[in-house]
């Protein structure tokens, strides 16, 4: 049997896996042995393992590695003591194949440990760019250390490969959030509103917004202006919470002011997978500038408001307007976004980030890579001398 040891350091990333933490657990040929670390272990963050442990999977180890604030230093201290607290772990517990989704500190911090244990190291969501975050240097560093590449567009694979790494490693496989959107049953507006002690109206807003981390220092200024836009535009509104970044604890402070003055909005610091999807199903549109909202939105046919540059570079669905931040474009945005012209135009959108069945063809990699030196033992590939020695790289395999 196949030890394969996943990460989850977010309550973001760990919506995402789930679907893939089930199909291992449910396969005799593999071992699931699941790390938690980050943020769920963060009282401010809502202690979010709780989620996990209520979905009933077995935590195999748990790293601290957040105890700080979202200051640029001690951002940098919590990487430096999740290196620590993952190498110890793999001293404990050193898995066939390590699985990291994504580009965050703490991720990053997984991976890092785990290069000297010289773990074969399989990296979900390489290849894409997010101009306005950090995670681009994250992300592209975690590529270099990983060994197999689980890819969601052809485009994001093409840039893995500029990245030198050789071809057989790239899987262009979807993302594990449409898996989500195919499967989880959706609550029902009264069941949302009773979980979650919430309040929907038949037409509201989702907005979601994090701290842009190349320009931290701006986030009161840029957060300022959109809640300006959603003062202008007096819709109701439901805020989910942000991130753990830079800046963080500016935008949610301004998010709670914003709340507590105005009778229209609600705010949540976390609704979970089921709830979060269940919400994307019944808003007017999203406004902020999640990633969620570039990939698990299409699905819905959800009007998205992408603002400024955190998610700049990202493969765009039609459903996606972007805007700048001035509180103007916003509003002019949101009102594009809501109007019954726009919501005829994605009648037929599909999402460019594959059919819901991820997870399936990340597992069938899982199990018959050869887990041998030639895996283990990189070498770059320079684009000159590139040959394809796989077939259906250039799609969802």
């Amino acid at each position: 049997m196949r030890t394969i040891g996943v990460v989850t350091t977010a309550r973001s990333e760990y919506g995402l896996i789930r679907p893939l933490l089930r199909l291992i657990e449910s396969n005799s040929d593999l071992h699931l042995r699941l790390m938690v670390g980050g943020t769920h272990l963060s009282p401010q963050f809502g202690m979010t393992i709780s989620e996990i442990e209520a979905d009933g999977f077995e935590i195999a180890e748990r790293i601290e590695s957040i105890g700080f604030t979202d200051t640029p230093e001690d951002i940098a201290k919590a990487i430096g003591a999740g290196v620590i607290g993952f190498a110890e772990a793999y001293a404990r517990m050193r898995p066939d194949v390590l699985v990291v989704l994504g580009d965050r500190f703490e991720m990053y911090a997984a991976a890092l440990a785990s290069v000297p244990f010289r773990i074969p190291l399989a990296h979900i969501h390489g290849g894409e760019v997010t101009e306005g975050a950090l995670d681009d240097i994250w992300r592209h560093s975690i590529t270099k250390m990983a060994h197999l590449h689980f890819v969601s567009t052809a485009e994001y694979g093409e840039r893995v490969r500029q990245l030198g790494e050789e071809e057989w490693r790239i899987n262009v496989v979807g993302a594990l959030s449409l898996d989500n959107a195919r499967t989880v049953e959706l609550l029902s507006r009264a069941e949302i509103e009773r979980r979650f002690g919430l309040s929907l109206p038949e037409e509201f807003l989702l907005v979601t917004f994090h701290s842009v981390t190349t320009e931290y220092e701006k986030a009161g200024s840029q957060c300022g202006e959109l809640l300006a836009a959603l003062r202008e535009i007096d819709l109701p509104m439901l805020f989910t919470m942000p991130n753990a970044d830079s800046g963080g604890s500016v935008i949610r402070q301004m998010i709670r002011e914003f709340v507590s003055a105005n009778s229209k909005a609600q705010a949540v610091e976390n609704l979970g997978t089921r709830g979060y999807l269940s919400v994307m199903a019944l808003a007017s549109a999203m406004v902020g500038n999640s990633s969620s909202g570039i990939v698990e939105a299409a699905p819905f046919k959800l009007p998205v408001v992408n603002i400024g540059t955190r998610q700049k570079g990202r493969v765009l669905s039609a459903n996606i307007i972007n805007s700048d931040y001035g509180r103007g474009e916003i509003a002019t945005a949101i009102r594009r976004a809501t109007s019954g012209a726009f919501r005829v135009t994605l009648s037929d959108l599909r999402s460019p980030y594959g059919d819901g069945h991820t997870a399936e063809r990340i597992v069938k990699v899982l199990k018959e890579t050869n887990l041998d030196q030639r895996l283990l033992t990189k070498a770059f590939q320079d684009l000159s001398a590139r040959v394809s020695t796989r077939s259906g790289s250039d799609g969802i395999m």
